[in-house]
C-alpha cells in the first residue's frame, strides 16, 4: 500500500500523499510503481515508498543558443550551446519570465489520483506543455549534431528539480567529452548539490537578493540553501558566475547590493579544487578565480507589474560593485559595457556587442582535466576566462 513520502531534493521537503505531487508539481507519489516512462528513485525518508518522476527525459524547450545568452562571458566565450528547458519550479517568483513552463506547478497543483489504477498510469506526463522525451543519449546526440564543440545548458526554469535526469545527462556528456552548463536558482539540498557539482563544467546561479525574507515570502525559497549551492559550485571547481535580477522596490537598495558584492568577494577569497576525474581521485588545490557577477535589468513579467528597472540606476549600481569586485556586467539594457580586460595588462581579451563577440585570447597551455585558463594575446598571461 502507497505512503506517505517526504521527498529530500529541496528546502521545501515536501510530505506528498499517495497520488500527490510536491511544491514543484514534478515529482509524484504513486508508490513502488514505476511505468509509463517515467524512473522512480529512494524517496527521501520514507525508503518503503518512493517518488515517481512522470516529467523524466522530457524536454519541454531546446535551442541552439549564445553561450552568453545563459549568461556566462568566463566560459568558452563566442561559442553555441545546445540548451534543454524542462516543466516545473520549486520557486514561486512572481516575475518569472520563462512562467508558462516554470509554474506548472502553481497551475496544477498535487491532485488526488487515488480513484486510478496505479498500474495504469497516463502514457505521457498528466497536464504535460508541449515538448518530447529524451533519452540522455538523444541530448548527446543533438549537441554535437549541432555544435562541434558540443556543449549543453540544463536551463529555462529550474533544470535540478529534475534532478536524475541531469546526472544520467551529465555523467553520460562527461564519459563523451560534452560539457555540462547549468542555469539554475540553486535551490537543492547541500547534499544534492554535493553530488551534481562534479559533474558540471560551468555554471550561472541565481543571487536572487540577500534577504532571509524575501527569498521565503516572494520568491518561496531559501538564502541559506541557495548560497550553499554557490559555495559546492566554488568548491568543485566549477566555472561560476552569478546573476541577480534588479527588480525595483524589492531588491534594488544599495545596502542589500553591498551584501551580495561582499559575499562574493568572500567566495573569491576561497581557493577550489576541480571536480574528480575518476572516483575517489582529486585535482590539485588552485588559488581563487574571480566570479562573474551580472546585474540583469528587471521588465514587467507574470503576476510583477513594478516599472522597469532604471538603466542609469543600473549603470550606478554596477560601477558601486567594481570597487569590491573585479568582473561585474550588466544585463537586459541596451549599450552596456560587457568587454572583458586582461587583469594584468587591461587589454580587452572579450569584446561584446549584445551577442556579437570578439576574442583576443590564446588557447590554454594546460591540457589537463577541466576547464583550463586562456591567455591574453597582449601580454601573454593567462586569465580567469576558461576553455
Amino acid at each position: 500500500m502507497a505512503k506517505t513520502v517526504r521527498c529530500g531534493l529541496c528546502h521545501h521537503r515536501c510530505l506528498i500523499p499517495p497520488g500527490g505531487r510536491g511544491l514543484c508539481g514534478i515529482r509524484e507519489n504513486r508508490g513502488e510503481e514505476n511505468s509509463g516512462g517515467g524512473r522512480a528513485f529512494e524517496g527521501g525518508q520514507d525508503s518503503s515508498g518512493g517518488l515517481f518522476l512522470p516529467y523524466y527525459g522530457y524536454v519541454t524547450a531546446a535551442a541552439v543558443d549564445p553561450i552568453e545568452k545563459k549568461p556566462l562571458y568566463h566560459f568558452r566565450p563566442g561559442s553555441r550551446i545546445l540548451s534543454l528547458g524542462f516543466a516545473g519550479c520549486n520557486l514561486r517568483c512572481p516575475f518569472c519570465q520563462n512562467w508558462e513552463i516554470s509554474q506548472l506547478g502553481a497551475a496544477a497543483p498535487a491532485v488526488d489520483r487515488a480513484a486510478q489504477p496505479l498500474a495504469q498510469p497516463p502514457a505521457q506526463p498528466p497536464a504535460q506543455p508541449g515538448g518530447r522525451r529524451m533519452r540522455p543519449e538523444d541530448a548527446i546526440a543533438l549537441a554535437r549534431e549541432n555544435n562541434p564543440a558540443a556543449q549543453i545548458a540544463y536551463t529555462y526554469s529550474e533544470p535540478l528539480i529534475h534532478i536524475e535526469f541531469l546526472k544520467d545527462c551529465m555523467e553520460l556528456a562527461r564519459k563523451q567529452g560534452v560539457a555540462n552548463v547549468l542555469v539554475s536558482n540553486g535551490c537543492i539540498s547541500l547534499e544534492q548539490a554535493e553530488e551534481i557539482m562534479p559533474l558540471i563544467d560551468a555554471a550561472n546561479i541565481d543571487l536572487k537578493c540577500f534577504s532571509k525574507k524575501t527569498y521565503r515570502e516572494v520568491l518561496g525559497g531559501d538564502l541559506e540553501t541557495a548560497l550553499n549551492s554557490i559555495r559546492a559550485a566554488r568548491r568543485y571547481g566549477v566555472c561560476l558566475e552569478l546573476t541577480t535580477l534588479v527588480v525595483p522596490g524589492l531588491n534594488d537598495g544599495d545596502a542589500e547590493l553591498e551584501k551580495c558584492a561582499e559575499f562574493i568577494a568572500a567566495l573569491e577569497a576561497e581557493p577550489f579544487r576541480h571536480a574528480p576525474v575518476e572516483p575517489g581521485e582529486k585535482r590539485p588545490e588552485a588559488e581563487g578565480r574571480p566570479v562573474p557577477w551580472h546585474l540583469s535589468a528587471y521588465h514587467p513579467s507574470y503576476r510583477w507589474d513594478a516599472p522597469p528597472t532604471d538603466k542609469t540606476a543600473l549603470l550606478r549600481q554596477a560601477e558601486r560593485a567594481r570597487k569590491t569586485l573585479r568582473y561585474v556586467y550588466t544585463g537586459n539594457i541596451t549599450g552596456e559595457n560587457s568587454d572583458t580586460p586582461c587583469p594584468r595588462c587591461g587589454a580587452i581579451l572579450v569584446r561584446r556587442r549584445a551577442y556579437r563577440v570578439e576574442s583576443r585570447l590564446l588557447p590554454p597551455e594546460n591540457s589537463a582535466p577541466g576547464p583550463q585558463p586562456c591567455r591574453c594575446a597582449s601580454c601573454g598571461a593567462d586569465v580567469p576566462v576558461y576553455r
